[in-house]
């Protein structure tokens, strides 16, 4: 098999997920196989044998190539009665269990509203990196931003889109679902991190942290709630760019962030930002 079919196959098999972005991002099926199109023309294009990580190279093509037709919208505006999968698509004898429960799932038509209430930038901010746990860093790659800004921009939609589905939308319940991880991290009690944590929890760490020690990515709540138990003992409850947060401070100055995302009465994603530049860009606040 020669590159041009190893990519064809590599792109293939990573559609589904790539369509999901698209459609999350675009609020419109059709809008989203465009994207995929455009995206694949360009891939096909490019000189791909120097990348290492293939999967997130093509999330980052897919979603600069929905930015931009986000951002050329003038006029239009997404159809909330079309959130759902049209019936042959999903009644498509090719469309595999996984597809359909991707793309059909992706967005509620209330969803749909709210996200079309973003900005560009804030939109795809919120999907990469809330619903496919894309690391800021690499949101960034593709807003053209720093992490802080990507940062940023993915809390106010958040906090616009938990305001519309009711989820968690009181500051009070993130401040003890927050509150309560650090103690029960510092205390060492394993079940009560599991419970605070979402089954398919992500934690990521910003170059910066993986320097320090600590793993790039880890998933699941099992695994995230081992890399926090008997530890955080120095860290602070904190409201990081208005999302409370941790803060770990080393001579007064903060050394790592911790960020959450909740929903639902769980801790959804955890970031990790040890960069001084990030740091410095971020508001934090002891809470």
């Amino acid at each position: 098999m020669d590159e041009a079919d190893s990519l064809a196959r590599r792109f293939q098999e990573d559609r589904t997920r790539l369509r999901a972005i698209a459609y999350r991002i675009l609020g419109s099926l059709p809008d989203a196989e465009d994207a995929l199109q455009e995206a694949w023309i360009r891939v096909s294009r490019a000189d791909t044998r120097a990348i290492d990580n293939l999967p997130g190279y093509l999330t980052t093509v897919v979603a600069r190539v929905a930015l931009n037709m986000l951002q050329s919208r003038t006029t239009r505006r997404e159809d909330p009665r079309g959130a759902s999968l049209p019936d042959d698509t999903a009644g498509s004898e090719t469309a595999t269990p996984e597809e359909e429960a991707l793309v059909a799932d992706a967005l509620g038509p209330a969803l749909v509203v709210v996200l079309d209430t973003l900005s560009p930038a804030e939109r795809l901010a919120f999907v990469l990196h809330d619903l496919f746990a894309v690391p800021f860093e690499e949101v960034a790659g593709v807003l053209g931003k720093s992490p802080a800004a990507a940062r940023q921009l993915a809390s106010r939609a958040r906090r616009r889109v938990q305001g519309a589905e009711a989820s968690d939308p009181d500051r009070r319940k993130q401040r003890e679902i927050v509150a309560a991880f650090l103690a029960a991290s510092r205390e060492g009690r394993f079940a009560d991190l599991l419970a605070l944590l979402d089954p398919d929890v992500v934690l990521h760490a910003d170059a910066a942290t993986v320097l320090m020690g600590g793993q790039a990515r880890v998933a699941g709540a099992l695994d995230v709630a081992n890399t926090f138990s008997g530890r955080a003992r120095a860290a602070h409850l904190a409201v990081l760019d208005g999302d409370f947060g941790a803060v770990w401070f080393v001579n007064g100055e903060p050394k790592v962030a911790f960020a959450f995302v909740t929903a639902r009465g769980r801790i959804t994603a955890i970031e990790m930002i040890a960069d001084t530049q990030t740091l410095a860009e971020t508001s934090i606040e002891l809470a």
